[in-house]
């Protein structure tokens, strides 16, 4: 699963937003903060982690989601160099303007 495709939905990115603010919660809270369906949410958290952005743990009958912070360490890597080659771009530009 691609991490971009994952977080284009504005429910995921609430989703990994929540996570990096509160650190690890069952699915039933994670849900419990939206107006979806718990088996929407489910399908949410199941894409998130095909993308490698959460991990879950099973714990008793509970799933508890985090933050999979490596693969969230990558794509700030990856921002990082590409803000990097857009502010080298833009001063090229105004060196030849």
């Amino acid at each position: 699963m691609d991490v971009f495709f994952a977080l284009a939905e504005p429910t995921r990115r609430s989703i990994i937003e929540m996570l990096a603010e509160r650190g690890q919660l069952s699915a039933t809270a994670i849900a419990g903060r939206f107006h979806s369906t718990p088996s929407a949410i489910s399908q949410h958290l199941k894409v998130l982690r095909e993308a490698r952005l959460v991990s879950v743990e099973k714990r008793n009958q509970q799933r508890l989601y985090s933050l999979n912070t490596e693969a969230v360490k990558q794509l700030e890597d990856w921002a990082r160099q590409m803000s990097a080659r857009y502010d080298a771009l833009e001063a090229m530009i105004d060196n030849n303007n």
